[in-house]
């Protein structure tokens, strides 16, 4: 822990008693809502959201504080049965992530129930020692007696310290969960100066972005084969940023895709970027794209570390 970090510790608990910290791995299945929970808890966009699943692929710490407390959620990838290597890289680092946090929220599509997915993460987190909280999301659609029954059935699987009802969307029930979190945290220094609200490393947030707008604009044509990379990152003297990212995809057909017809997605996918990016870092800012062909990047060891993912073997 740096000096940094235990000097803010100390400063807020000198002005107003003990503060609290810790970390909270948010887990589930895929398209559950972690990443829509993490960004309204945060009060801030730190993860991607999508309605394509499994967008999230490694641990984003999203940074909140609530009263005396400095809470560090992990939006974790969702967990799912694996196919390729990728799948395999992003479920390890979801189990590792939940076996890193003081306390693990699983978060249940309240609409969906316990099925699938959700049904192995409950047999999973049997063998987990970590403080267990459930969340059942989505609760506007779905009638309390169901959701009364679903909470019963998820207890009789899972220990759990507590059950929450919330809807990420709208935010309900969620105060009562930071009040959760801020009083039942360990006591201690926090980790992070007090205006920091993510881990992640500014030209790694602005390629999860672009790569954001690059689902949500080919989600049909281009599902799971193309990667983002922040590869030239220039602050200007007349305080606007350049910026060049390349979005790899596996074969020239899929460029095409990328590219659109005379360019039309690129365009799209660039503006759509921009914008966010200008807005998140209170500057102008010239973004360039280029699509690049990258044959089985997904079997590439340094793409898996540019990731922030573990490299499977075999």
């Amino acid at each position: 822990m740096t000096e940094d970090h235990n000097i803010a510790g100390e400063e807020n608990e000198a002005s107003a008693g003990p503060t609290h910290s810790g970390f909270v791995a948010l887990i589930g299945a895929t398209n559950a809502g972690k990443s829509t929970l993490v960004n309204r808890l945060v009060g801030a966009k730190v993860s991607i959201v999508s309605h394509k699943v499994q967008t999230t692929r490694a641990i984003v710490r999203g940074i909140a504080i609530h009263n005396n407390a400095q809470i560090v959620f992990m939006d974790t990838p969702g967990i799912f049965k694996p196919r390729r290597r990728l799948d395999r890289a992003m479920v390890t680092t979801a189990w590792g992530g939940a076996k890193d946090a003081d306390v693990i929220a699983l978060l249940i599509d309240s609409e969906r129930g316990i099925r699938g997915d959700a049904e192995t993460i409950l047999e999973g987190l049997k063998e987990v020692r970590q403080r267990k909280i459930l969340l059942l999301n989505k609760i506007d659609q779905v009638k309390r007696e169901d959701l009364l029954a679903l909470a019963a059935a998820a207890n009789e699987k899972v220990e759990f310290e507590s059950t929450f009802m919330i809807s990420a969307t709208t935010g309900s029930g969620c105060d009562d969960l930071m009040d959760f979190f801020a009083t039942t945290l360990p006591e201690g220094p926090w980790y992070y100066p007090e205006d920091q609200i993510s881990d992640l490393p500014m030209r790694q947030l602005a390629a999860e972005i672009t790569r954001e707008k690059l689902f949500l604009r080919l989600h049909q044509e281009l599902p799971y084969a193309s990667h983002v990379e922040t590869e030239k990152w220039e602050e200007r003297k007349d305080g606007s940023v350049r910026i060049e990212q390349v979005i790899y995809v596996e074969r020239e057909s899929q460029k095409k895709i990328a590219l659109g017809k005379n360019g039309e997605a690129i365009k799209a996918i660039s503006t759509a970027s921009r914008k966010e990016l200008s807005e998140i870092l209170e500057q102008p800012v010239h973004l360039f794209l280029f699509v690049k062909v990258r044959e089985n990047w997904g079997d590439d060891p340094e793409r898996f570390r540019e990731m922030g993912l573990e490299f499977p073997r075999g």
